[in-house]
């Protein structure tokens, strides 16, 4: 069901619908958590860490695909907010083209340059085969990912965080279902894992079409309006390019990052990927916050009620931070035990590399739930400059990481690389979120 952001308290509001985001986005992260976890303990370390290894892969390419995804439904969102009901339509038929022409771009250089991608980041040749199978089935099945982010996103954009929620969280148990009958009844091995994603992320999408077909009447196109002008594209990509490719440029950085972790060998490598994906979850709070005010703002805007984004920043910051803490200390507490799900008995390096990790960066969850909050709603507000500046800063400082620290410290280098990326991303989003708030004030003399 759609809602209208631009009435009623921003706090409540907010909070109401983040909620259904944080599922959603949990659901979401819990597809590699899965692939992670049933590989690492039906098929091996080795297998784990093959599949680990691509991480950095992946979200080089999904991280495009959801920053693209999330950036050209803003649009949409600001249609919405200032009651546009064919501008509303015409955006969903503009997402769709794009997604389309996006969807078959990706695949395309994904499928063609993988392989030499993972020989560039000096995979361990032990893992490579296992490496190269799970990434070109997952980059072949990309236009799923794209479609139901797409279609996902658009629906929050009109204030549905609920939906999108629910079908993520069938097309999850699907994947749980499907994944070990890959495994252990088929004998697929790795390409099984990752057959069964894309199976399910297809399933989600004939979910999300016939859901928005009968309960969506906003985003019922006509015929007309897939005669969108080149100006209306342009609006979306003015936003959504920008997103994907900051989400790209950060996962360089991890790329980058993760030709320093493959020369620490296969225990580091497995323990990374392990404990990555436990982050990736505990994460998604304040992502979700974030997220909220990308279509908070989006919609506040496009209503000109600007003195509203202000006051709902300063009120996600506090239940944003609020929550980091409180996912940090949990990581702190039983991290350990975690680790113990991915690999089982006999394997204490591994999961002493990977309690480390949840350690450092638990800590700092704080300036992460800002940093999100910043970069969306900069977003939502249609700027993109800063954010991709944030981006580059990123990649520089998991650069500096993977060059300088993990050759001094190790491990522990490789660690500290997301806590120095997020304060080196988080300076200029919040100088810019400031500014502009300043900017709004002398102009509309609204936001004291």
């Amino acid at each position: 069901m759609t809602k209208n952001l631009t009435e009623g308290e921003p706090a409540k509001l907010i909070l109401f619908f983040t909620l259904p985001l944080i599922a959603g986005n949990i659901f979401q992260q819990l597809y590699a958590f899965v692939d992670t976890l049933l590989v690492g303990r039906f098929l091996g370390v080795e297998a784990l860490a093959a599949v680990g290894c691509t991480g950095s892969l992946m979200f080089l390419m999904l991280g495009f695909v959801i920053g693209f995804s999330t950036g050209i439904t803003i649009y949409t969102g600001q249609r919405y907010g200032a009651k546009d009901e064919k501008g509303v339509r015409q955006s969903a038929a503009a997402c769709t083209i794009l997604s389309l022409v996006a969807s078959f771009f990706l695949t395309v250089v994904g499928v063609a340059l993988c392989p030499l991608f993972l020989v560039w980041m000096q995979t361990p040749p032990e893992i490579m085969d296992g490496a190269v199978s799970f990434i070109s089935i997952v980059y072949g099945g990309i236009i799923m990912f794209v479609f139901l982010q797409m279609q996902t996103n658009i629906l929050r954009a009109l204030g549905d965080s609920r939906m999108p929620t629910v079908i993520l969280a069938l097309t999850l148990l699907l994947n749980i279902i499907l994944e070990p009958v890959a495994l252990l009844v088929l004998k697929w091995g790795i390409p099984g894992a990752a057959i069964a994603t894309v199976v399910a992320q297809f399933m989600g999408n004939i979910g999300c079409y016939i859901y928005i077909r009968r309960r969506v009447p906003a985003l019922h196109t006509k015929r007309e309006d897939w005669h969108v002008s080149r100006e209306v594209l342009m609006e979306h990509l003015k936003i959504g390019l920008p997103m994907g490719f900051q989400s790209s440029i950060i996962a360089i950085g991890a790329i980058i990052l993760q030709v320093a972790l493959n020369n620490l060998g296969p225990t580091a490598v497995a323990a990374y990927a392990a404990s990555q994906k436990v982050d990736s979850v505990a994460m998604m709070p304040m992502m979700s916050f974030g997220l909220a005010m990308a279509a908070y703002t989006a919609q506040n805007y496009g209503a000109q009620k600007y003195a509203r984004i202000a006051d709902g920043v300063r009120k996600c910051c506090y239940m944003s931070v609020a929550f980091s803490i409180v996912a940090g200390v949990m990581l702190i507490i039983f991290g350990a035990d975690i680790m113990y799900l991915f690999v089982g008995e006999g394997q204490q390096q591994v999961i002493a590399y990977g309690q480390q990790y949840l350690l450092v960066n638990g800590s700092c969850y704080w300036i992460l739930a800002l940093l999100f909050i910043f970069r969306y709603t900069l977003q939502g507000l249609g700027q993109s400059v800063v954010p991709t500046i944030a981006g580059i800063m990123e990649l520089i400082m998991r650069t500096a990481a993977a060059i300088f620290l993990c050759a001094s410290l190790g491990y522990l280098g490789a660690c500290l690389a997301n806590p120095m990326a997020w304060i080196g991303s988080c300076v200029p989003l919040a100088i810019a979120f400031f500014w502009t708030v300043r900017s709004f004030k002398r102009k509309y003399n609204l936001m004291d």
